[in-house]
């Protein structure tokens, strides 16, 4: 029996905590982990106590709006941004953490990955947020396409 590399066996942890989400879109994971240790974790989706999507409707599909703008017209909270919120929530630190997402963070997410002192980015899918990349130019944070399928 093989057993998986760490960044398998943790993005197929990513995959999982993703169907979570109720986001009518997309569906995004994302967990953090440091020193082979799963920290946290977090989907896409609704803040706590307001109604999900999938009850009352997409504000972005409402709208007409493209994929990879205004992010701010959303009901939902980005993956990333709850994985790094529940560690702030549960006092867990995540500086020098890596960060596995089923897809690449927006310019928002990557905003909140810097300044929480993550060092690595593993993600699966691309997403068209040019900003993003240039947010981690110079950075020296890690960003990596899983098994280069991007």
């Amino acid at each position: 029996m093989a057993r998986p590399m760490w960044d398998e066996y943790f993005m197929d942890i990513t995959r999982v905590v993703a169907t979570r989400s109720t986001c009518l879109r997309r569906q995004v994971g994302a967990v953090i982990v440091k020193g082979k240790r799963l920290l946290t974790s977090g989907y896409n989706g609704a803040p706590q106590g307001l109604p999900h999507c999938s009850e009352v409707g997409c504000l972005r599909s409402e709208r007409a709006i493209p994929s990879g703008e205004r992010h701010e017209l959303c009901r939902g909270t980005h993956a990333e941004q709850n994985a790094i919120v529940q560690a702030a929530l549960y006092g867990v630190a995540i500086e020098g953490a890596t960060l596995y997402c089923t897809h690449q963070p927006c310019s928002g997410c990557t905003k909140m990955i810097i300044n929480a002192g993550i060092k690595r980015i593993v993600y699966l899918s691309p997403y068209p947020d040019e900003l993003a990349a240039e947010l981690l130019a110079g950075t020296g944070i890690e960003c990596v396409c899983f098994q280069d399928k991007c």
